[in-house]
């Protein structure tokens, strides 16, 4: 019988890159950026690692989605390499491959890459999607900010949350990921907002403005990871573990039955029990020290913190507005600026966000360090509400 792998696996080290604009560089760079950061960090040699998992959602021109461009950007001693994508949680599947060589003791260390040059393909953002099945017939809209706006318009209604009321907290959202990301050398956007900018920004697409959205930016984060017992003998102690990793796919019940009202994201609600499961979690609103959630907007933040149980349905943006999720408040969210400041290389993504949640576990965060964390939340949300990929991922500090 399956058992999960909590503990099975532990971090060794991670590595980040500057996210930005980063005209200056190619994906090679970045993937280098992040991989010596690590690699120094790690106290191994390249040729320790055994195998490898790189995330890219856009193909490389000539390898279509072969992982030769890693392999050979980071001059990896003739391991396996294997591409992958899911949508905007790629980051945290090419971690999972890589846990589970670790955890199935396939190899003793692995590693896992997630890199985007979206500033260099001319899309803002995810490419619109093409004419098929799962376009005109899914999907309400091919705008991501069409379909989060769906999503704040049924949350508003679900709850009856006056807007005055939703577009504050959705600003608070936004002025909260700001301050944090003033602290954070590695972040795109770092200059304090105010409630009256966010407010007046301009209309994306109602209620969604400016300032609610996370901008299009170039990034690459990696992580290297191993047993416990090594980890431990390389002088990680206390080691951050993986006490839990899951991926659900949407099905597509909600755009083909009735049921569902549009106000929560159905998937991310099934693979957070399932997470909590794996971890042990009996009480996550009071267990969880710190969460890196998927903020491509500030409604999908608000939403996300009600589905993954942090805290309860239709209080999210009361709670905002009081601070708990602040950096000094109960459960800070986005501790390094989020998706919001960091900007949403597809690939990259999950990845960064466990490189936060690792800093944060190991006292390495700087500035930005939280006082004793235990347990960290990293989320994913790839694709649009109604059809979707959703991940969680917990680590703990051992």
């Amino acid at each position: 019988m399956a058992t999960g792998i909590k503990d099975k696996v532990a971090i060794l080290s991670m590595g980040c890159s500057r996210f930005g604009e980063r005209w200056d560089v190619g994906q090679e760079e970045l993937m280098v950026e992040a991989y010596v950061e690590a690699l120094s960090r790690a106290g191994i040699e390249p040729a320790a690692i055994g195998a490898a998992w790189y995330s890219s959602h856009y193909d490389d021109i000539g390898a279509g989605k072969a992982g030769t461009p890693m392999a050979q950007a980071l001059r990896l001693p003739n391991i396996g390499v294997t591409r992958v994508e899911n949508f905007c949680a790629g980051g945290t599947e090419a971690f999972r491959g890589a846990v589970y060589a670790v955890a199935s003791g396939a190899v003793d260390i692995a590693l896992a890459v997630g890199v985007e040059k979206l500033k260099d393909t001319g899309f803002a953002g995810l490419p619109l999607a093409s004419r098929g099945t799962f376009g005109p017939m899914y999907l309400p809209t091919h705008s991501n900010p069409g379909n989060f706006a769906q999503l704040a318009a049924a949350y508003q209604a679900r709850h009856n949350v006056g807007r005055a009321d939703l577009k504050r907290a959705m600003a608070h959202t936004s002025v909260k990921s700001h301050a944090n990301a003033v602290k954070n050398p590695n972040a795109h956007l770092r200059k304090a907002i105010t409630i009256e900018q966010a407010l007046n920004a301009p209309l994306v697409a109602e209620p969604i403005g400016l300032f609610d959205c996370c901008p299009v930016s170039d990034g690459a984060a990696c992580a290297i990871v191993t047993t416990p017992e090594i980890a431990r003998s390389l002088g990680r102690a206390p080691a951050v573990t993986v006490k839990a990793i899951q991926i659900v796919t949407s099905n597509g019940w909600e755009v083909q039955q009735a049921e569902w009202d549009g106000a929560h994201v159905h998937t991310a609600r099934i693979v957070a029990r399932a997470a909590y499961a794996e971890a042990g979690i009996t009480d996550p609103a009071r267990q969880i020290s710190l969460t890196e959630v998927h903020d491509c907007f500030s409604i999908t933040e608000l939403v996300t913190l009600e589905d993954l149980g942090l805290t309860e349905p239709g209080t999210a943006w009361r709670e905002m507005l009081d601070g708990r999720f602040d950096a000094d408040g109960a459960m800070p969210c986005q501790i390094d600026g989020g998706l919001k400041c960091f900007g949403h290389p597809v690939g990259a993504s999950g990845l960064r966000m466990l490189y936060e949640a690792w800093l944060q576990l190991t006292g390495a965060a700087g500035g930005r360090q939280l006082a004793n964390p235990s347990l960290a939340l990293t989320h994913n949300l790839g694709g649009a509400p109604s059809q979707n990929v959703c991940s969680v991922t917990i680590l703990g500090a051992n």
